[in-house]
C-alpha cells in the first residue's frame, strides 16, 4: 500500500508555470506506475500524464503535451508535474495516483491509489 501526498498547487497568471510533487510513503515506491489527473468544478477527473515505474516512459494528454513535463525521482519517492503556459482551462484539483498494473494507463480504473488533491487556478 502506499500514500499520496500532492503539494505545489497555488493561483498562478496565464502563461505562468508552476510544478507540482506527489509524495508517496512506503518503501517499493519504483514498483508503481504513477500518473496525474485533474478535475474542473462540474466535470469528470481527466488524465493528465503518467510514467513508468522507472520514469523511462511517459504519456500526456492531448491538451498538455508540450506544455507538462512528468518526472519521478525513485530515491525521494516523488513524482512531479512541471506546468508551463498555463492556460486558465487548466484550473482544476489536480491529484496523483498510482498503480501497480503492467505499463502505464490514462484509465482511471487503473489506478489504485490516490491522493487528495492540489488546487491549480489560473487567472486571466
Amino acid at each position: 500500500q502506499v500514500q499520496l501526498v500532492e503539494s505545489g498547487g497555488g493561483l498562478v497568471q496565464a502563461g505562468g508555470s508552476l510544478r507540482l510533487s506527489c509524495a508517496a510513503s512506503g518503501r517499493t515506491f519504483s514498483s508503481y506506475a504513477m500518473g496525474w489527473f485533474r478535475q474542473a468544478p462540474g466535470k469528470e477527473r481527466e488524465f493528465v500524464a503518467a510514467i513508468s515505474r522507472s520514469g523511462g516512459s511517459t504519456y500526456y494528454a492531448d491538451s498538455v503535451k508540450g506544455r507538462f513535463t512528468i518526472s519521478r525521482d525513485n530515491a525521494k519517492n516523488t513524482v512531479y508535474l512541471q506546468m508551463n503556459s498555463l492556460k486558465t482551462e487548466d484550473t482544476a484539483v489536480y491529484y496523483c495516483a498510482a498503480t501497480n498494473t503492467v505499463g502505464i494507463s490514462r484509465r482511471l480504473s487503473n489506478y489504485h491509489y490516490w491522493g487528495q488533491g492540489t488546487q491549480v487556478t489560473v487567472s486571466s
